[in-house]
């Protein structure tokens, strides 16, 4: 595979709390380099479902401004989307099919085959198959097959994991898609997508659970023996916390958010016993005094109910703590609270990590890029490429060729000539009037928007440390 053969692969995450959009390509070695990155706050969206169609387009057209303005050259037209939201059900079902042939190889469409008529399965009405997915096959009695194509016998079969949704909700984000612009390539569930950004092979083999904390869901995948067994989507994220603290401490819900990050512990034993936040008063009314202990409590009481849940459904599949070598990997905008590792090995026996989605990502981008808030995004291009794999074995068609902007690779020692991200520039010098200077200007610009960007979150970051 050449480096300008695979195809780019746009992921769009519609959260709670912000829309993303990420353009990558794998590279020779397999990782991903991002080609366009975009976000936009979102609004319309609660507890991970489109309810406001309009206000999400505004959003999902802003975030793709964005993910335009790092990178003009790119064409978006086909995303893969996430989708989560206490709508999502998943059930087990077992299919085989009798082969008509059984003297010869089983070939990849009859697999298709077998897969395709889970979609048959009675689901309740009013609700739709989202995706249906082989967890072990069977040739015969032969069991636990991995992938079946090159065996012969004469009944092949599997055990299925099959998740569905609320109609409205798929037509919701569908729709919301389309009217931006854009068409749907597939629908992924949103703990999928996070765990194949920030999942290896061994963490699967190993069995693990992947968490993460949105804002307006939090959404579980359980693995063992690198199949995927459980998939739930709890409907409590880190908007559930931010509204705990400003009914619990009577603030708005900016000072909330702000507390939260800021200050937040998800471990009260950890907080400060006698620190206080003074938070000023609306008006003309008197500051307020915030007990970092308080603070803690809410956010603990919170946090302990989700990972409740996430205990409750390890045990629902069967696996106890011995079967999850890996533990719980937290990922999602909501692992970055300080002393949650503490909280989740605490609450579920296991131990636990922050999964940073770096684990396929190429190693030159901005740090931006490798929070845990954009594993779903990230994921989402990541399966794409799966289904991509899947189709072409053999790659014949070529791509247009896209560089990574300078403004997405990090910060290395460059020729002074190119603006980097994230220090300041020299005006550049009157030149003559050629495509460079207009490039100079556009990287200009863009450093701008894109420190403009982030300077609320390094803000917010500073003040942490």
């Amino acid at each position: 595979m050449h480096h300008n053969e695979a195809p780019i692969i746009v992921g769009l995450d519609i959260g709670t709390t912000k829309i993303a959009a990420i353009a990558g390509r794998k590279n020779e070695f397999g990782k991903l380099e991002i080609l366009g990155f975009g976000r936009a706050n979102s609004s319309g969206v609660q507890h991970g479902q489109v309810l406001n169609i309009d206000q999400t387009i505004k959003a999902i057209q802003q975030a793709l401004e964005n993910c335009y303005e790092t990178n003009p050259e790119l064409e978006i037209n086909e995303v893969y989307v996430g989708i989560a939201g206490h709508h999502i059900k998943s059930l087990q079902t077992r299919g085989d099919i009798v082969r008509q042939d059984p003297d010869t190889e089983i070939m990849r469409s009859e697999i298709e085959f077998l897969i395709n008529n889970q979609r048959k399965t009675f689901i309740p009405a009013g609700d739709q198959i989202i995706d249906v997915i082989p967890q072990d096959f069977h040739v015969d009695n032969n069991q636990n097959i991995k992938d079946p194509v090159g065996y012969n016998g004469v009944k092949v079969g599997a055990n299925f994991h099959i998740i569905t949704g609320d109609r409205n909700a798929i037509r919701n984000i569908n729709r919301a898609v389309e009217r931006s612009g854009l068409s749907t390539k597939d629908l992924v569930l949103q703990p999928l997508a996070s765990a194949s950004a920030v999942m290896s092979d061994i963490d699967m083999e190993a069995g693990v659970a992947i968490l993460d904390i949105g804002g307006g869901t939090s959404d579980l995948a359980v693995f063992n023996d690198g199949i995927l067994k459980h998939t739930a989507v709890i409907p409590f994220g880190g908007e559930n916390i931010t509204h705990d603290i400003r009914m619990g401490l009577g603030v708005l819900k900016s000072q909330a958010e702000a507390l939260k990050v800021q200050f937040g512990s998800a471990l009260a034993d950890e907080a400060q016993a006698n620190a206080y936040i003074t938070i000023p008063g609306l008006k003309g009314m008197p500051a307020k005094e915030i007990s970092v202990k308080n603070l803690a409590q809410i956010i603990q009481a919170r946090m302990s109910e989700i990972l409740d849940f996430v205990t409750y459904h390890i045990k629902q599949v069967g696996l106890d703590t011995r079967l999850l070598n890996g533990g719980i990997i937290l990922t999602g905008g909501g692992s970055q609270l300080k002393h949650l590792i503490q909280l989740t090995e605490y609450t579920t026996g296991l131990n636990a990590r922050i999964g940073l989605p770096n684990e396929h990502l190429a190693p030159n981008h901005i740090d931006e890029l490798k929070k845990p808030m954009y594993a779903t995004c990230l994921g989402l291009i990541l399966k794409g490429y799966a289904d991509y794999d899947m189709k072409h074995k053999e790659f014949t068609e070529t791509f247009k060729r896209v560089e990574v902007p300078r403004a997405l690779k990090s910060v290395t020692p460059a020729p002074v000539a190119a603006p980097v991200v994230g220090e300041a520039q020299p005006e550049p010098t009157p030149a003559p009037v050629n495509n460079g200077k207009k490039r100079v200007e556009f990287w200009e610009k863009f450093k701008n928007n894109l420190i403009d960007l982030f300077k609320e979150e390094d803000e917010l970051l500073n003040k942490q440390n």
